[in-house]
């Protein structure tokens, strides 16, 4: 006990560790920097538990450390998990001040540069704003219980399910962030899968699924002469998303930028595609066409292509989320949607060919939730879509057959079927 003076302690600039005696050490780093740490076991293990550099722990002090540790292993104590512990404590009680409210705002400031678009982030905070934040919103997110996620629930549970999935869904994601931070412990009040599973009823026991509003297939050629009649940029997008079996936010999105005619694709980036990910769209020869009708009415600016496929009102921006709506709207058909369009391919493609399932799903770009079919699956069978894109095109310019009467589209470039 008590090897070291000041003196030495000054001198020792060797990297190593030097004794003073009752698991006391001075360690000298690499770069010369000197701390101090104490040395014990628990369960046959070394464990070492600093406790603090040199210039802020003087030797006097360092000693006085040691002794209180080596007190609580008298005591049957681990000093590390002790002052872990104690630090934890200390947060939880600073975090009495840290409302639901702050700690939502803290998890939307680190989450907003992952998600797409800043309407998500609002979606976010007006989702909490209006059901969670006038119950808990200002409570210590440590107090946050089931009883209280209950009550922003029930109410809503049955009448608004889906918005009430989604509050559940961010409480629950606040809540895991506060924890990770340590601005809370114990269990999450609102999680779903053995806890609130047993307090409230399915979904799909009280929420009816709403699908969106389809044209049957065998009236899809009808509908397209009518809205090739349609003049505007709007009426071109969306038979562009027709031929396509595209996404709203994909077409009027679609830039210059994305088109290949020579190859006769579209390249949609992962930052515009639901899943995340890159999908290539073939282009049948009447997406071909359409689009050089738009690069033919298109402003040069550069002596290149540039801005939106599809321009909207204002210059540099393209067609809004609505305008394909009122487009349907203008046409009398309010009973549809734009993205209703993807049901009819669909169910034409399930009905009217022999293409497999894969292929009409890969051509929806829809992803695959069986982990290990995906994993193995690596292509995007994309000459496969191409046919089917083409065969999906050319029933869009033809009018229905007779009832009872089904075609094979699944041709080859030959004309067989395959």
């Amino acid at each position: 006990m008590g090897r070291l003076t000041a003196m030495a302690v000054t001198r020792a600039t060797k990297p190593g560790m030097y004794a003073d005696g009752g698991g006391l050490y001075l360690r000298v780093g690499p770069n010369g920097a000197k701390s101090w740490v104490f040395r014990f076991r628990v369960d046959g293990k070394r464990r070492d538990m600093g406790l603090g550099p040199l210039h802020a722990v003087t030797l006097a002090i360092a000693r006085e450390k040691a002794t209180a540790c080596r007190t609580e292993r008298f005591d049957g104590r681990d000093p590390l998990e002790s002052r872990q512990a104690s630090r934890l404590a200390e947060k939880l009680a600073a975090s009495k001040a840290m409302t639901f409210r702050q700690c939502a705002a803290g998890y939307i400031d680190a989450h907003r540069s992952g998600w797409k678009n800043e309407k998500h982030a609002a979606q976010w905070g007006s989702t909490l704003e209006a059901y969670a934040y006038p119950i808990f919103g200002d409570l210590p997110v440590q107090a946050v219980d089931t009883a209280l996620v209950m009550k922003a629930l029930e109410p809503i549970w049955r009448t608004k399910t889906e918005t009430a999935s989604r509050l559940r869904g961010r409480v629950e994601a606040v809540l895991d962030w506060a924890t990770a931070r340590e601005f809370r412990r114990g269990d999450n009040p609102a999680r779903w899968r053995g806890h609130l599973d047993h307090l409230l009823p399915l979904r799909a026991k009280v929420q009816k699924v709403q699908h969106h509003p389809a044209l049957p297939y065998t009236e899809i050629g009808a509908f397209m002469t009518s809205l090739r009649s349609q003049q505007g940029h709007a009426a071109r997008a969306l038979e562009f998303l027709i031929l396509t079996a595209g996404r709203t936010g994909e077409v009027i999105g679609a830039r210059w930028s994305e088109i290949d005619l020579m190859e006769g694709v579209w390249i949609v980036p992962a930052s515009r595609m639901k899943a995340g990910r890159e999908h290539r769209v073939p282009l049948s020869a009447p997406a071909i066409k359409l689009i050089r009708e738009q690069q033919a009415a298109a402003e040069l600016v550069e002596g290149r292509l540039d801005g939106f496929v599809f321009p909207g009102g204002r210059p540099g921006k393209g067609l809004s989320n609505m305008a394909l709506l009122k487009l349907l709207g203008r046409m009398k058909r309010d009973d549809l949607t734009a993205h209703g369009f993807r049901s009819t391919f669909r169910d034409w493609a399930a009905e009217q060919t022999h293409f497999p399932r894969d292929v009409a799903e890969m051509a929806l770009a829809h992803t695959v939730s069986d982990k290990v079919e995906a994993a193995y699956r690596r292509g995007d069978l994309f000459g496969k879509r191409r046919k089917l894109m083409e065969a999906w095109a050319t029933y869009c310019g033809t009018m229905p057959a007779m009832k009872g009467e089904v075609v094979s589209l699944n041709q080859g470039r030959n004309g067989t079927r395959s």
